[in-house]
């Protein structure tokens, strides 16, 4: 692990090691968790089940006095309503913003009850609500971009917003344009939970208990010194095992800090021997895991390390196994036209053989070209082989063997899923080809955008990774990478582009561009 001290011992320079966001946390706990963990903690928590005119629902008001509970217990300041009218709803979530705006604290929304969507747009229904035609919600409801415009004009540090309401259409005989809630994309600084994918529906729950998801979000909320994503990564595991699939939760999130419900007594920095014994550990489970296929094995990796470094290969093979055993995948609904998202996608694993690729690479120091045919030769259930071996990927298009002889350990540069501001951790040993040793990358997904290369014009995610090469041969590097994806269109990448430094000297820079494809 290169840890800041082994860093600074290879001669890094300083400046690098003060990263500005999204890359700091990979290296360092950033002071700004300290700050998140000694700011006021503010919570408003609503729960709508006895509705008069609509469906009446089990247990809003179960889950919202055991999440009131529960966050008090974490040092919120809770106020908690219940069975909501309009006036109410919406003077409760006025005072709220007010006084996130005066204490810049972090802040948090829970509503449990129905919601609908209209026109891309989400209502929270208060309890009075009385809806004889479409036109009648926004007038009746409350539209969940007044509370989003309210915390961004408050401009506090951070806010979570969890919508347990996706519940059945509960106008009967008014149709409703799509199922559940619509996609948003977070703001600034906040988490926005839903129970379920867009355009899906939530469990209520049984009587006198807690919904689906709310009682999986009871539980990993209340374990110490879990980090905010790892609490949502846990609870979406829990509901879609427990659905079987039928109900995954989904999140956006934009957060650039580390927050607990349950912190730790301080927050300190591992020891390299600490950091090295983790891993070793985590690495362990995982290649147990991959050796047995079992979804169990899998599913206790993804439960103990949420946000590991291998946790995108061990999902897809969840995924595998969960489909083998009949599970169906959960559709979430198209964002096309939706001004509020710039949309999801996940990765096309889909190889075939037959599938080709041209590359052109360019020495962006010399100018210097040359171009690569990569051309599918044979497919594994683990691996993607190229040119009858020359190069070897895994499905989601991580390398295992480089043309020029490199071997890898397992890595996950390439996401399953692609959604602006999914960050995580790529960690792998190179073995081979005069490059021994050991690469840590810390990767975000920036930002969707068009780029156009020799083979065409592509609707992209652009990712961008920040991290450092060490080698008991040469000094330490520190790697910018930056590549561009289509998966809705194309299994590999559009371009890379990346850059090695020692002591802030360019030692590496090179583009690799598309010029051809052909996939199957």
């Amino acid at each position: 692990m290169l840890t800041r001290r082994r860093l600074l011992q290879g001669g890094i320079a300083a400046g690098s090691l003060f990263l500005p966001a999204p890359f700091a946390w990979v290296w360092a706990q950033s002071d700004g968790a300290t700050r998140l963990m000694r700011a006021p903690k503010l919570a408003l928590v609503i729960g709508n089940s006895a509705y008069r005119n609509v469906e009446t629902l089990l247990n809003p008001g179960n889950d919202a006095r055991a999440i009131a509970a529960a966050l008090a217990e974490s040092g919120f300041a809770v106020t908690t309503v219940l069975d909501a009218p309009r006036e109410r709803l919406a003077e409760a979530i006025r005072l709220h913003v007010e006084a996130l705006s005066k204490s810049k604290g972090v802040g948090l929304f829970y509503f449990a009850g129905h919601g609908v969507q209209l026109a891309w747009r989400n209502f929270l229904l208060p309890v009075d609500a009385a809806i004889a035609k479409l036109e009648d919600i926004p007038a009746q409801c409350v539209d969940v971009s007044d509370l989003i415009g309210g915390i961004k004009k408050a401009a506090n540090p951070m806010n979570v917003i969890i919508l347990d309401a996706c519940r059945e259409n509960p106008f009967g005989t008014i149709r409703v344009e799509q199922k559940g809630l619509s996609q948003m994309d977070a703001p600034s600084g906040t988490l926005l939970a839903y129970a379920t994918a867009p355009g899906n529906l939530a469990a209520d729950g049984t009587v006198g208990a807690n919904g689906l998801y709310t009682g999986n979000l009871l539980r990993e909320m209340r374990v110490r010194e879990a980090k905010i994503e790892d609490v949502f990564k846990r609870v979406r595991l829990g509901v879609r095992l427990a659905s079987k699939g039928a109900q995954i939760p989904w999140e956006s999130t934009s957060l650039e800090e580390d927050f607990y419900f349950l912190p730790p007594e301080q927050l300190r920095k591992l020891s390299q021997a600490e950091d090295e014994q983790l891993f070793s550990e985590e690495r362990a489970l995982f290649e147990k895991a991959r050796e047995a296929r079992e979804a169990a094995r899998l599913e206790e990796y993804l439960r103990r390390y949420p946000s590991g470094r291998f946790v995108e290969l061990a999902q897809l093979m969840l995924d595998r196994q969960l489909a083998a055993k009949g599970e169906q995948p959960v559709r979430i609904a198209s964002s096309q036209g939706n001004p509020n998202t710039i949309g999801t996608a996940r990765a096309n694993t889909d190889f075939k053989v037959g599938d080709f690729y041209v590359y052109r690479r360019r020495d962006l120091r010399d100018g210097a070209e040359r171009q690569g045919r990569q051309r599918v030769t044979a497919i594994t259930d683990d691996q993607v082989i190229f040119n009858e071996g020359r190069m070897i990927l895994d499905p989601l298009g991580n390398q295992i063997l480089a043309g020029n002889g490199k071997r890898f350990t397992a890595r996950q540069d390439m996401p399953l899923e692609y959604v602006v501001g999914k960050r995580w951790i790529s960690r792998f040993d190179v073995v081979g080809g005069g490059a021994d040793g050991t690469t840590e990358i810390g990767y975000r997904i920036a930002a969707r955008e068009t780029l156009t290369v020799p083979a065409g014009k592509f609707e992209c995610f652009r990712v961008e990774g920040r991290g450092f090469n060490s080698s008991p041969f040469r000094p330490p590097h520190e790697i910018i990478i930056t590549f561009w994806l289509a998966p809705e269109k194309l299994r590999r990448t559009v371009a890379l582009e990346e850059k090695r430094y020692h002591r802030q000297q360019v030692q590496r820079w090179e583009r690799n561009e598309l010029v051809n494809f052909r996939e199957a």
